[in-house]
């Protein structure tokens, strides 16, 4: 069988790519080797954010009090947490099979490998290998947890984030190795539903090293009063898991302190590493570097006709950079003449609580650029919205370009500020200016004030601060 477009891989990279392929006319195919959605609907961005609710909500009973609420003897019912998480998952999954039937776009189940002649070889699960032939092919393979070579994943006192998960019982202490954004979210997780958490970070800013630094010093205050441990500029030396309990040994990296943690459970979230392997990348001479795949700046390998995108190439491993990708590289094959992505205005989200959320250069890399800054922030213990929604944790900090006004960055820590940063995406995509913030009507009262008030602070005309 002959396709126009066949996409490997069904993530929100790969989906999104075959469904503007059909809508442009082009016969569609995906191959996919275990569910539709790939890891992001099925094991990552959605039932995460499941769980993460139900931890938000569980924490919501233990302080009802502060809302004039009481309620007694409320507990966590872990088998149901997860059911939930995963019939989720499950939903989000066959809303991705009905827009493949809507779509018109043919659902090739097993694993896809390239072969010579512009084919993907497909294996199914009885192991018979099909060839099919197309035009262009897009590789969307995805990243799975990365694996460190002193933390051996034994799936069983040793976990990576899909038995994260699901899991039957809940320890009594955890030790989270990484403080990205899945170490931290799984961190709130446990620790809300009752374990003893601690986390471990080896790079000297601690939780969310790649965040600007007042975030993850604000992060760090609100899980050190929520119980968390938190040990940045850390390295993990060893994992003992030969007794009944296990043992991590921990070195700072600054004063060379050495300590011992006695834990039930180690999750390691040390990032991902791309699934380039046994994908027939060697049999067509496609280049790679550093674990990537080479792609020009609409997607297309060394090789024409094969493409990549998402978490195989270069650039942030977030789903919605890969359906941008996906959408470019389909709309470049289509002929059309689409606008390259902007790297540079991505944002990024973490979901614990409180919430982070950031789009463009922190405060030093915009000092480092040579930038001349305003700089405003704007903290929710001010905000209306949020004093009534019991969250006044966190801020909004913007970072101004002082002498035309261009907006550098924008970094939230608070209640629900992963909504709110598209406001700044947007801003910064139409070149808005910092006064056009602070005079954009924000509606009251809403969290969202924060930004405009944040504006006003770096211009010395806040109102409400």
């Amino acid at each position: 069988m002959k396709y126009n477009v066949i996409v490997v891989g069904s993530g929100p990279g790969g989906y999104v790519a075959a469904i503007r392929a059909s809508q442009l006319g082009l016969k569609t195919a995906v191959v996919e080797k275990e569910s539709l959605g790939g890891i992001c609907l099925n094991w990552g961005c959605i039932p995460t954010k499941a769980l993460l609710k139900s931890a938000e909500v569980f924490n919501y009973l233990g302080h009802a009090k502060d809302y004039g609420i009481t309620v007694k003897d409320a507990a966590a019912d872990l088998s149901a947490v997860v059911k939930r998480s995963r019939d989720v998952a499950e939903g989000m999954s066959k809303g991705v099979q009905f827009l493949m039937k809507k779509n018109k776009i043919d659902v090739i189940m097993g694993t896809g490998k390239l072969a010579r002649g512009k084919k993907v070889d497909v294996t199914d699960d009885k192991g018979a290998v099909t060839s099919y032939e197309a035009d262009h092919i897009i590789l969307a393979t995805g990243a799975r947890a990365k694996a460190l070579p002193n933390i051996p994943i034994d799936g069983v006192k040793v976990i990576e984030y899909r038995k994260a998960m699901v899991p039957d019982k809940l320890p009594q202490s955890l030790v989270v190795i990484g403080a990205g954004a899945i170490g931290v979210e799984f961190a709130y997780f446990y620790n809300a539903m009752g374990t003893k958490v601690t986390v471990i970070e080896f790079l000297e800013q601690g939780l969310v090293p790649r965040e600007d630094p007042e975030i993850s010093k604000e992060l760090k205050r609100q899980f050190t009063r929520s119980g968390i441990d938190v040990l940045g500029n850390t390295a993990v030396e060893k994992v003992d898991t030969s007794g009944k309990s296990i043992v991590v040994t921990a070195k700072d990296r600054k004063t060379g302190e050495v300590k011992e943690i006695t834990c039930d459970l180690v999750l390691s979230a040390a990032g991902v590493a791309s699934n380039i392997e046994n994908i027939g990348l060697e049999t067509l001479g496609i280049k790679t570097d550093k674990g990537k795949v080479v792609v020009n700046q609409w997607y297309e390998t060394n090789v024409a006709g094969i493409y990549a995108i998402g978490d195989i190439t270069e650039g942030p491993a977030l789903a919605h950079v890969a359906s941008a990708e996906g959408i470019i590289c389909v709309e470049k094959i289509a002929g059309h003449h689409p606008q390259p992505l902007d790297y540079g205005n991505i944002p990024s989200c973490s979901y614990a609580q409180p919430e982070i959320a950031s789009v463009g250069m922190t405060e030093d890399q915009a000092k480092a650029a040579g930038f001349e800054l305003k700089i405003g922030k704007f903290p929710f213990s001010a905000s209306g919205k949020a004093k009534a929604a019991g969250h006044p944790e966190g801020f909004v900090k913007l970072i101004f370009d002082a002498k035309y006004g261009e907006v550098l960055g924008a970094h939230m820590i608070g209640h629900g500020v992963t909504d709110m940063i598209a406001e700044i995406v947007l801003a910064r995509k139409l070149e808005s200016t910092g006064m056009e913030i602070i005079k954009t009507v924000h509606p009251h009262p809403t969290m969202s004030e924060a930004i405009m008030e944040a504006a006003a602070a770096a211009y010395g005309e806040v109102i409400h601060l």
